[in-house]
């Protein structure tokens, strides 16, 4: 019988960017607090030095760095503990006993071990059998499909959201996926743009004032200059 497995990383991403729902996701789903807590330190807040590393490792299994940034790159673990502490504490309780959830799994496997020193197709067999809601030794809670659901969901925030929001470091996961970032203040793309006659420069090779802006909507709302 096959072993299950987790989508490759390409697949996946190609999946998010088509169904365009994350990266929408991430662009109005703000983080203000995550976000001054991870601009302010990159040590854990929340989680415990075996917390931080089982759900880096898990991440870094969720969106490995291996045809070019992933949630390394883009401060996930980062983003995951601030969030948690913040504006996700409400799901602190089930990441939390999920990650000791993953350190017991690998101890039933290798006594001694924990999720961080499996090997790659170690974690991606553990990742699977929880997106599948089946994993033997698994503890009775959390249900392992939600905190993988969870720890998923996470991920591409960390990985997607708008910088200003707490995640995606140094554009990592817009670089990835070739979103260039909104064009002006409003937060879209002038009709030249629109209509290929005027270049879409990303945001990370911009200047404020090198590209056309448009008036700022009503209420005052703002975004990244082009």
């Amino acid at each position: 019988m096959n072993r299950p497995r987790l989508p490759s990383r390409r697949r996946f991403l190609l999946e998010v960017a088509g169904a365009g729902g994350a990266l929408a996701l991430g662009l109005v789903w703000p983080r203000p607090r995550a976000a001054r807590a991870a601009r302010a330190s990159a040590t854990p807040a929340l989680l415990s030095p075996a917390e931080w590393r089982a759900a880096g490792a898990a991440l870094e299994r969720i969106l490995p760095s291996d045809s070019g940034p992933g949630a390394r790159e883009a401060g996930c673990l980062n983003f995951l503990d601030k969030s948690l502490l913040h504006e996700d504490a409400h799901l602190a309780p089930l990441v939390r006993s999920g990650l000791a959830g993953l350190d017991a799994v690998a101890a039933a496997r290798r006594p001694g071990a924990v999720f961080a020193v499996l090997s790659p197709e170690e974690q991606d067999a553990v990742l699977a059998g929880l997106a599948g809601g089946e994993l033997p030794g698994w503890p009775p809670e959390p249900p392992p499909r939600a905190f993988f659901d969870v720890l998923r969901l996470e991920a591409l925030l960390g990985f997607l959201c708008d910088p200003r929001h707490g995640g995606n470091r140094d554009f990592a996961g817009w670089r990835r996926l070739g979103y260039p970032g909104p064009a002006h203040a409003a937060g879209g793309y002038t009709p030249e743009q629109m209509r290929g006659t005027a270049p879409i420069r990303p945001i990370w090779k911009r200047r404020p004032g090198r590209e056309p802006a448009a008036p700022a909507p009503a209420g005052g709302a703002s975004g990244h200059e082009g």
